[in-house]
């Protein structure tokens, strides 16, 4: 993979970037960004549908972060740079991460799928239980201050386990640390409110759109530690990794095991 990034409208190959140290971003995290896959805009097309373009992918992620710039009172960069720089990007690398600055600069950066991937979307994966002081900061928006779910991931990826759910003080299932949650019991899909202090994933609306459009039956509530024993299948979503099933919740009361098959085979038929 190249040394390649994009930053302030320019195209630079090098691991490295020249930032005061002074700049927000460096010093708190003060930036907003979002994660896209360069071959697609919808989700698996088994799942979702069919496959967009990439005009269609930049529009869905660049008006999330327009919300969050206007919510924090930044400046907006220059959307022309940005989908310029995305376009650069997008034959070099299957995901990037398109990054801006309070001033509204903006960083472009690429990297691979993960390598497991297709057996994580078949096989399904395991998971912990992160310690609830692990909480995201501002959850409504992705912001660049993410050490509370980095180091849950950590902790996972240090005992060989491949994600963590974050919970809330009383224990309540939220998020894994880099999707939204999905459970599925009686011809039913749930998944966490928004007002549960989660990020609204864009993976997570198209997927909310299409159960709906297909007058399936889909619910947001709260993830009680109890009620999540009773639900058949779960799994987490985003828009790099689309639907990935989680077999095994290895959590403070025992281990939880679901039906990663179900995933595929029961609402999609």
């Amino acid at each position: 993979m190249r040394d390649l990034y994009w930053y302030c409208g320019e195209s630079i190959e090098s691991q490295h970037i020249n930032l005061n140290i002074y700049d927000p971003g460096l010093l708190y995290g003060a930036t907003v960004f979002t994660t896209l896959r360069t071959d697609s805009v919808r989700l698996d097309p088994r799942l979702l549908g069919e496959v967009g373009d990439l005009g269609e992918s930049i529009d869905l992620h660049c008006d999330r972060l327009k919300l969050s710039i206007d919510d924090l009172g930044w400046h907006q960069p220059d959307w022309v740079r940005v989908r310029s720089g995305v376009e650069y990007m997008s034959p070099t690398f299957p995901v990037l991460r398109i990054t801006i600055f309070p001033d509204g600069r903006e960083l472009i950066t690429g990297r691979e799928l993960p390598p497991n991937l297709a057996t994580w979307q078949t096989e399904g994966v395991t998971v912990i239980i992160a310690d609830s002081k692990l909480t995201r900061s501002l959850p409504q928006h992705k912001t660049g201050n993410y050490l509370a779910p980095w180091l849950a991931l950590q902790q996972a990826r240090n005992n060989h386990i491949q994600e963590a759910i974050l919970t809330n003080d009383r224990g309540d299932w939220l998020e894994t640390t880099t999707g939204n949650l999905w459970g599925y019991r009686d011809g039913c899909w749930y998944t966490p409110p928004l007002s549960a202090g989660i990020l609204p994933g864009i993976a997570r609306s198209q997927i909310i759109n299409r159960l709906k459009r297909e007058n399936k039956s889909v619910s947001e509530i709260e993830w009680k530690a109890e009620w999540v024993k009773d639900l058949d299948s779960i799994a987490y979503s985003n828009s790099v990794i689309h639907l990935i099933p989680i077999n095994t919740v290895l959590s403070p009361v025992g281990k939880l095991e679901y039906a990663a098959q179900n995933l595929f085979k029961l609402p999609y038929q």
